[in-house]
């Protein structure tokens, strides 16, 4: 009975040691980043604190990594000393965290950096960008936004989304999915070049052919469209006498 009795706890004891030494799984995925940034980055800021309406210092500008209870305004700091708390600011309506602030507990490591007001920030979440400027050479791995060459995200969202295995699976499966696809155009116009070379004796030119566009051949349509070259105008013998009434 003690061995079965053992057997049982071991038993029981490894699906936990799984999870545990990251082998996969949801509780992973979100083991990967603190408890307070998801919340952070889905929170509405720079709107009027419900609890202090009717103070001027009432736009809620601040949270804490404690709490985890929403934006917070000046007046709500009472509550939370001696918490983690941080001040977002605005950048075009968008918002932004100082880097010297963020750095002390998340990594941002691949986030591109911004100097706003003579203070370097990061962007919390993604933002719009219609198409990329021309010249650009890098880009955010998730929005494609343009960035400087040694950044690989636009922002904290961007990293989550771009950092998460089920992202990284859809990456793969693009990247295999164009492999295969240009190898299969490689194979077709390889085969097409074999062709040519077969034939190279009797069809000459066929080969350079395939390098440009094949002009279509003329067509009746073309004849009674073509419009003919104008000659050399001569005036009229008549042309300089003026004609009164």
């Amino acid at each position: 009975m003690a061995i079965e009795t053992h057997e049982t706890t071991v038993m029981e004891i490894k699906p936990k040691n799984r999870r545990i030494m990251g082998a996969g799984g949801p509780d992973d995925e979100d083991n990967r980043w603190p408890p307070w940034l998801k919340p952070l980055l889905k929170e509405s800021f720079f709107v009027q604190c419900k609890v202090h309406a009717d103070s001027h210092k009432s736009e809620c500008n601040m949270y804490c990594l404690d709490c985890m209870n929403g934006a917070l305004c000046s007046l709500c700091l009472a509550h939370h000393r001696d918490h983690r708390v941080i001040q977002i600011r605005r950048s075009s309506y968008h918002d932004v965290i100082r880097v010297n602030e963020i750095q002390k507990v998340l990594d941002i490591s691949g986030v591109q950096t911004y100097v706003i007001n003579s203070a370097r920030v990061v962007f919390l979440n993604e933002r719009p960008q219609p198409r990329p400027g021309k010249g650009v050479t890098n880009t955010c791995e998730v929005c494609e936004r343009s960035l400087l060459d040694s950044y690989r995200f636009c922002s904290l969202g961007c990293k989550i989304v771009g950092t998460s295995m089920d992202f990284q699976k859809k990456i793969r499966s693009a990247a295999a999915a164009f492999a295969s696809e240009s190898e299969d155009s490689y194979s077709s116009n390889s085969g097409s070049r074999l062709h040519h070379h077969h034939h190279h004796g009797r069809h000459k030119n066929s080969r350079i052919q395939s390098f440009t566009p094949s002009t279509p051949p003329p067509t009746s349509a073309s004849y009674r469209t073509a419009k003919r070259r104008k000659g050399i105008p001569h005036r009229a013998p008549m042309g300089g006498l003026i004609i009164e009434y």
